[in-house]
């Protein structure tokens, strides 16, 4: 059977909203689960849990962190992995070295996190009085805290755990330094075999997240590999090669599609449910906006930092699922103890079916009780 648009659009929705499971299994299927700071109604990363894990409640993630062998670093965007992926990015091997200056005060810290055993970042500001830089944003931080960022991602230390939404960090137990001397002892070969093998385990974690994907998304994500995978950034170009030719993929429309090999878009067994759903901008069912688009056949925005002025949807609007179609978006927020939420619609107005109108009582139901922990 051809492969329609139809069949692609279903298959999305349906494969990433699986049937709510445990926390683990969920972030296991996901394989990875995007952060975000900003609350509204909560953080991108328990509205994602939400639909995919039974009775989740605002924070769990945060909660159960430390038992759920879990990672939190960047991938393609920052968030949480399974341990077992988060290897696959390590040991990161950087061009660009630190100063003497930095490298003594990176040395300093990590003493100092070893002797604590796991710290928040208050404790090292207060404890070495770095002073303050310029963050990406323009803003100012705490120099301690972007030394505590930068040792992070540099595999000197790990997020044990976070307190009210700050990581707290401890020193890893095996040294970025001794694994990256076993690699260097490898021969060109094998380390080339290597670099392409890791690539490409990562990008099967992207595209069992994101499937199906049109090529420029593949492309864009496999490009973002850079970050989470600094060391093989030259491995990018032939990564893409070999990713589309070992995935499923079909034409469809004019765009070139890609999922994994062993699955078939067009099966039958690809239904969505008839759930009204708010999803958060973040979800793997809204991230690639391309795709949105392509699906639904308008654009989505995320305006948290757009001048109030100029939103059209809102801060954070929740894109409105409905079976297989995104009929509007919605904004919530709890004022007062109490829930308040405002919908837009992609027509003018709500449905008028009844189904429609009792899926979005349970959904706003749903909302509240997982806001109970908030």
């Amino acid at each position: 059977m051809p492969i329609s648009l139809h069949h692609l659009r279903r298959y999305a929705i349906a494969r990433s909203l699986f049937k709510p499971t445990t926390l683990k299994r969920a972030i296991d299927k996901l394989g990875f689960v995007q952060a975000d700071p900003i609350r509204a109604p909560a953080r991108a990363q328990d509205l994602t849990l939400r639909h995919r894990v039974n009775g989740y409640r605002a924070g769990d993630l945060e909660r159960r962190y430390p038992e759920l062998e879990l990672e939190e670093d960047f991938f393609v965007n920052y968030g949480f992995l399974p341990g077992a992926h988060h290897a696959l990015m390590h040991p990161r091997e950087l061009q660009s070295k630190s100063s003497s200056t930095r490298a003594k005060r990176m040395g300093a810290i990590l003493a100092f996190v070893r002797e604590r055993g796991a710290v928040h970042p208050r404790e090292v500001d207060a404890h070495f009085a770095h002073g303050r830089v310029t963050n990406w944003f323009g803003g100012s931080s705490n120099a301690s805290t972007k030394l505590l960022e930068d040792m992070h991602y540099r595999g000197l230390l790990r997020v044990a755990r976070r307190d009210g939404g700050t990581r707290v960090y401890m020193a890893r137990e095996t040294k970025p330094a001794e694994i990256g001397a076993e690699i260097a002892a490898d021969n060109g070969t094998a380390k080339d075999a290597a670099a392409g093998a890791g690539m490409d385990a990562l990008v099967d974690v992207i595209v069992r997240k994101y499937a199906p994907l049109p090529g420029a998304t593949l492309g864009n994500l496999i490009y973002r590999l850079k970050y989470g995978a600094p060391q093989w950034d030259k491995e990018r170009k032939s990564t893409l090669i070999r990713a589309k030719q070992r995935l499923g993929h079909a034409r469809v429309d004019g765009i070139d599609w890609y999922w994994p090999a062993e699955e078939r878009p067009q099966s039958p067994k690809w239904r969505p449910d008839d759930e009204v759903r708010l999803l958060t901008p973040f979800d793997p069912v809204v991230w690639d906006r391309r795709r949105f688009e392509i699906f639904w056949n308008w654009a989505y925005r995320f305006e948290a930092y757009t001048p109030e002025p100029k939103r059209k949807l809102g801060y954070y609007a929740l894109p409105l699922l409905w079976h297989e179609r995104v009929i509007g978006w919605g904004n919530v927020a709890v004022v007062d103890g109490r829930l308040r939420t405002d919908f837009g619609y992609t027509d003018g107005k709500a449905p008028r079916n009844p189904g429609f109108r009792l899926g979005m009582e349970s959904e706003i139901n749903r909302l509240r009780e997982f806001l109970k922990s908030a």
